[in-house]
């Protein structure tokens, strides 16, 4: 039989008539698009578990007996080649939203910076909400047809992989990733070369490679330092998302900006928007007015020039949230940079002067917020307290008047989507229901999806929870790396039918994780209750620099092993994509109790809803726009005068109140044939209000129609 090389750059090789499985493997669409991934896991699905659901990998390790086999099974072949005809279809469309509303602009081009990009496990590249929300910020971008690519950082290393010892404590691990195995290639300059660039540090020059990522019809580009010809300490620069000391940031925040601009001159594209999510990539203004200054204009005309087609999201009302570097790293890093944008050192400083870091600090996001004329924040509430925040940049203007808006996070509905609810929503919302997942009169549908119908599949994806979370402890046991507490600790008795309560997040000190500990007699009463059982089930990370962070898992912990909670409370290790799907998915209650109002936006609440999960939050971010009373169980904070423990006391009690009187006696209200009705209904609610309002198809569309479109049509023609 003749074959053909595949192109995952593997040994293996692939029979002619399954030519293109390779190509496909290379283009992250398959990851979003059901038939992709049926088609993957039936090669062998076995394999598929093992390689983590990577078809670069799988097309590497799989038998070419089995290759043969199915190049020679007619309903392989029928499902491969429909799979393929929708891949093409999908890259060839030319009337997508984006060219049938939009088509009038010249040449579009919208370039999005970000430190981090969540799109799969098998690309870890990402830590948390950040570059989740940028990854499907990505992908939607591909579904609605924007002329649009991604400018990020590859990160051999990734992000630390989380391991919990016997006692309790986070411990962080660093294992790099094979590029080989992943959908990534070097990225080629208009003349056929390899990509590279180099960035003048003070004393250092680093050089960079350039990778790219197909990511349906976009393309993510991804800076990479660890190349020969650096010395080991720039090799390194790359290497981990937010590892290293405030030097090493500054260096990174130089390379993604400064870097990041210079890479997209050397592939010959030239954006007529650019896009900086969140502080970490704002010095792409600074490269930029260099730019235009060396060509012979002022700085003023140049800044200007830079501003009108610059927009900038910021993500954080934290205040340690926002880089800020002192000033004898900015003196080190970029004397005689400054010359080059017209200005003096003092003049540069204050780019980035607020009132705390007058004198000594220079703050990335006021750099971006000086820069950029279309600014935004992430939610309805992110965007009041952001004006709030950011008001002296505009002194003498009332603080409602300043020019920071609002875009409201969203998410994206087939990344997110559990395989049963798509098909019942596919059943009774309309087969095409993902792509008019933002149309108000698609969900109004979901009233009608019988009870019966809608409570089996919620059901069905919650035992699926129930298993993954008991094989991922059989496997550590097995391996060796659990003892015999660290299993139930782990949920293996967890039981699929109590009421499940989920909280899965970074564990920065400000989200709470352990608010609900803070009377164990009444959360006991809870958990214990033989007729009307509730359970929890923990997950996420605390940055390995963040001592407190790292104490509230070690608390979470403790309550997992204590005897007389243990069995009902269950902390999954080592949280990412792969395991929020099945949280998202599978959790009754999806629980979120940040300190108001420091959650700018949240997105995993957002991915619940979707799947029929009912959000119970304090009212911060996208949920104070998104609770409307019956979809779901908001907690009202206290004015801003209270004090933290004050604070904390009034939530806690809140939220005990609504588990004892509300939540826990709506969950096991049921029928003669064991549905709960009034139950149901909310989660019928929670469809049709949550689900079309907060998709990232409504998200992006804001983001053209009010700040895209505007910087667009700015661009200096001189461009």
């Amino acid at each position: 039989m003749e074959t053909t090389p595949s192109s995952n750059g593997s040994h293996g090789r692939l029979p002619q008539s399954l030519a293109r499985l390779g190509e496909l493997s290379q283009n992250l669409w398959w990851s979003w698009t059901p038939e992709g991934r049926r088609l993957f896991e039936s090669i062998d699905p076995t394999l598929w578990y093992l390689t983590h659901h990577n078809p670069v990998k799988l097309l590497a390790d799989v038998r070419s007996e089995r290759l043969t086999q199915l190049a020679q099974d007619p309903t392989f072949i029928r499902q491969y080649s429909a799979v393929m005809r929708a891949f093409d279809a999908y890259r060839q469309n030319t009337k997508t939203w984006f060219a049938t509303t939009h088509g009038q602009l010249d040449r579009p081009l919208i370039a999005y910076f970000s430190a981090e990009f969540g799109l799969h496990i098998s690309i870890p590249i990402y830590s948390g909400g950040l570059g989740i929300l940028a990854g499907d910020h990505c992908k939607e971008a591909s579904d609605l047809g924007l002329p649009f690519c991604g400018i990020g950082f590859m990160y051999p290393q990734g992000y630390f992989r989380q391991r919990i010892t016997a006692e309790g404590w986070q411990e962080a691990a660093y294992a790099p990733f094979n590029p080989e195995e992943s959908p990534i290639h070097p990225a080629l300059t208009p003349s056929g070369e390899p990509c590279k660039i180099t960035v003048q540090m003070g004393a250092r020059t680093v050089s960079a490679k350039v990778w790219k990522a197909d990511v349906g019809r976009i393309v993510l580009y991804l800076i990479d330092t660890d190349v020969p010809e650096n010395s080991p300490e720039n090799r390194a620069l790359s290497a981990r998302l937010y590892g290293g000391d405030q030097e090493i940031r500054l260096c990174q925040e130089i390379l993604l900006g400064i870097g990041g601009v210079r890479m997209l001159r050397a592939l010959g594209l030239s954006p007529t928007v650019w896009h900086a999510n969140e502080g970490h990539s704002s010095f792409l203004v600074l490269e930029r007015i260099r730019e235009l200054v060396q060509k012979g204009m002022s700085h003023a005309e140049a800044a200007e020039a830079v501003r009108q087609c610059t927009v900038f999201t910021t993500h954080t009302p934290v205040p340690a949230g926002h880089d800020v570097f002192p000033h004898h790293l900015m003196d080190r890093y970029f004397a005689g940079y400054w010359d080059q944008l017209g200005l003096s050192r003092d003049e540069f400083l204050r780019l980035g002067e607020t009132p705390e870091s007058r004198g000594h600090g220079f703050n990335m996001t006021a750099l971006a917020i000086r820069s950029a004329a279309h600014v935004n924040g992430v939610s309805r509430e992110h965007g009041r307290v952001s004006r709030e925040m950011w008001q002296h940049l505009w002194p003498g203007l009332a603080t409602d008047l300043a020019p920071i808006r609002h875009v409201t996070n969203g998410i994206h509905a087939p990344t997110w989507i559990a395989p049963e609810l798509n098909q019942l929503y596919a059943k009774h919302l309309g087969p095409d229901w993902a792509d008019q997942c933002d149309e108000e009169a698609v969900w109004q549908r979901a009233t009608d999806i019988p009870d019966h119908e809608l409570w089996a599949a919620r059901q069905t994806v919650k035992r699926k929870l129930m298993g993954f979370i008991r094989e991922r402890a059989r496997a550590g046991w097995i391996h060796g790396q659990l003892q015999p507490s660290q299993v139930i600790a782990r949920g293996t008795l967890l039981d699929p039918e109590a009421l499940t309560i989920g909280f899965a997040r970074r564990f920065a000190t400000y989200k709470r994780a352990t608010l609900l500990f803070r009377d164990l007699e009444r959360l006991k009463a809870l958990l214990q209750n033989q007729w009307r059982p509730v359970q929890l089930v923990f997950a996420g990370k605390a940055h390995p620099a963040d001592e407190p962070g790292r104490y509230f898992i070690h608390e979470v912990m403790n309550f997992c092993n204590d005897h007389k909670l243990g069995g009902h409370i269950a902390f999954l290790e080592d949280y990412d994509m792969h395991m929020a799907k099945f949280l998202v998915q599978g959790v009754d209650v999806w629980l979120n109790t940040p300190r108001w109002p420091m959650e700018a936006s949240g997105t995993s609440g957002q991915k619940a809803a979707l799947n029929g999960v009912i959000n119970c939050s304090v009212l911060d971010g996208w949920w104070q726009e998104g609770y409307n009373g019956a979809n779901g169980w908001g907690i009202q904070p206290l004015p801003p005068s209270a004090d933290q423990q004050t604070q904390d006391k009034h939530d806690a009690e809140e939220l005990y109140r609504l588990l004892e009187q509300e939540i826990v006696p709506l969950y096991y209200q049921r029928d003669l044939d064991g549905t709960p009705r009034g139950w149901i209904q909310m989660v019928k609610e929670c469809l049709r209000t949550i689900a079309p309002q907060f998709c990232t198809k409504r998200m992006v569309k804001d983001y053209v129609e009010t700040m895209y479109t505007a910087a667009a049509v700015r661009t200096p023609t001189t461009w």
